[in-house]
């Protein structure tokens, strides 16, 4: 448990419909490499508090998509993002390249499937008899 600070550093604040007073200590933010929030082109604000949480392992479009953003926007670093996503560089590289040519839809597990159903499959051996 942490100390309490001396009562000079305590923060008054009140609790509303009590008409109370209660003295406690700052907030303290955690340090953390990089900004806390970006500016994205439209204008909105993302935040470290909007990325999925690190032990994420079923990932929707929209988790993907926050992903690809905050790394795009310069909220997190690709490196950043593979470590504690436990993604591969490969896997990521997909997701980067799946908004890039087709948009943020294009991250969802039918549209991938859509997408490379597309594609001229290179596996296939034709045969004749």
């Amino acid at each position: 448990m942490h100390p309490q600070p001396p009562v000079s550093q305590m923060v008054k604040r009140d609790l509303p419909g009590s008409g109370q007073i209660k003295k406690e200590a700052p907030m303290h933010l955690k340090r953390v490499d990089g900004p806390r929030q970006v500016t994205l082109p439209d204008g909105s604000i993302l935040s470290r508090a909007d990325l999925p949480p690190a032990e994420t392992r079923r990932w929707v479009a929209s988790r993907k998509a926050v992903v690809v953003r905050a790394v795009t926007c310069g909220l997190i670093t690709r490196s950043e993002a593979m470590d504690r996503y436990a993604l591969s560089e490969e896997e990521l590289a997909l997701w980067f390249k799946a908004v890039e040519q087709h948009g943020e839809m294009a991250l969802k597990v039918t549209t991938i499937q859509k997408y490379r159903a597309c594609r001229p499959n290179a596996n296939l051996k034709v045969t004749s008899d």
